[in-house]
């Protein structure tokens, strides 16, 4: 039993998945205690949630993760550097979902775009193959500044399309079985 705890703790794989699942969960629950905001607030807030929890999950899945190999000795790597980088992602994307949640449709303002260009530049900054991820907070970025209708329906279509896209991927490489570097290069 231990052994399949450790197992699912440490396997990259399922994070991502469980990750977006918690997040629309959390997205549904800001969509119903928001009604009454202003329309685009509203809607800022649920994509703002849904990207920080998404985010916020997998830094802690990554910390968990780091911390259990470390504990079994089975960590392989620079130490400081796993740390580093989970806490670099967990800061600011559980700051912004606090903030958003206890904000309930009030403009997230200055703060709000620096929590989330504090999360998307970290994203960036381990990598190029981390853009998927990056994108769904340029768009809440994007969204925040918009001031034309047309701009910020396109915008939440966006949006939509490629947190769609994210999960779709994430339960195909779920379904894969494999380590993100197995399934990185079986392409």
């Amino acid at each position: 039993m231990l052994d399949r705890l450790v197992a699912l703790i440490v396997d990259e794989g399922k994070w991502l998945s469980a990750s977006m699942v918690l997040a629309g969960a959390t997205a549904l629950v800001t969509w119903r205690r928001t009604r009454e905001a202003e329309e685009k607030l509203r809607r800022l807030g649920v994509m703002t949630v849904f990207f920080a929890t998404t985010i916020a999950v997998m830094a802690f899945g990554h910390l968990l993760a780091v911390s259990t190999k470390l504990a079994l000795g089975t960590l392989e790597g620079s130490r400081p550097a796993f740390f580093a980088i989970g806490i670099a992602l967990a800061l600011p994307s559980w700051w912004l979902l606090g903030r958003t949640l206890a904000g309930r449709g009030r403009d997230p303002g200055r703060a709000g775009l620096v929590l989330h260009g504090w999360t998307v530049a970290t994203l960036l900054a381990l990598g190029l193959h981390n853009l998927p991820l990056a994108l769904p907070g340029l768009l809440d970025c994007a969204y925040q500044v918009h001031t034309r209708r047309r701009v910020g329906q396109a915008l939440l279509v966006a949006a939509a399309l490629v947190n769609g896209a994210l999960f779709v991927g994430s339960l195909v490489f779920l379904a894969s079985g494999q380590s993100f570097e197995q399934f990185s290069t079986s392409g």
